[in-house]
């Protein structure tokens, strides 16, 4: 049995009440890009983004995939998990989440952000908000849930000093 930071015994690592996620994160990041891309060649719309400044989108994406493995680094460190539905060994507070309680999820909206940009047209924009509302509902929820039940208190206080997104 693991001990947490309230000093209370939880479940061992691993073990939740909470059954794991059927699809995880990077299908539903993938299926968003995959969106983004047919609807940009399908339906393009106006092109708000034009010529040599849609290499600025490079700069999302790059940056949403450091973000992404600096924090997989971190959990590595600390011996915790990042794969959703399994149970955290470790609340992670410090670093990019003081800022965000999901920094992983905000660097996919930013690479997603620099698909946009990289593509140019309008309609790949339209993804993002329903990329949002899919990981809020299918993954976000999930993960609080799970985080409430091993670090009780803990969680409840970190959970109301950071944001969910930013």
């Amino acid at each position: 049995m693991s001990r947490h930071p309230d000093g209370s015994a939880g479940q061992p690592q691993g073990e939740s009440n909470q059954s794991p996620p059927r699809i995880m994160p990077p299908a539903y990041l993938l299926i968003a890009v995959v969106v983004m891309v047919a609807l940009n060649y399908l339906l393009p719309g106006q092109q708000i983004v034009l010529g040599p400044w849609r290499w600025a989108g490079v700069v999302g994406i790059v940056a949403g995939f450091a973000i992404v493995f600096r924090i997989w680094l971190i959990f590595q460190r600390r011996k915790t998990t990042i794969v959703p539905g399994q149970q955290s060994s470790e609340l992670v507070t410090s670093g990019l989440f003081r800022i965000s309680r999901n920094p992983i999820y905000l660097a996919m909206v930013i690479l997603l952000v620099g698909v946009a940009v990289s593509l140019g047209s309008l309609t790949p924009w339209l993804v993002i908000p329903v990329f949002i509302f899919i990981i809020t509902r299918n993954i976000i929820t999930l993960e609080e849930a799970m985080l409430q039940e091993a670090f009780g208190p803990a969680y409840a206080e970190y959970r109301a000093r950071v944001r969910r997104w930013i």
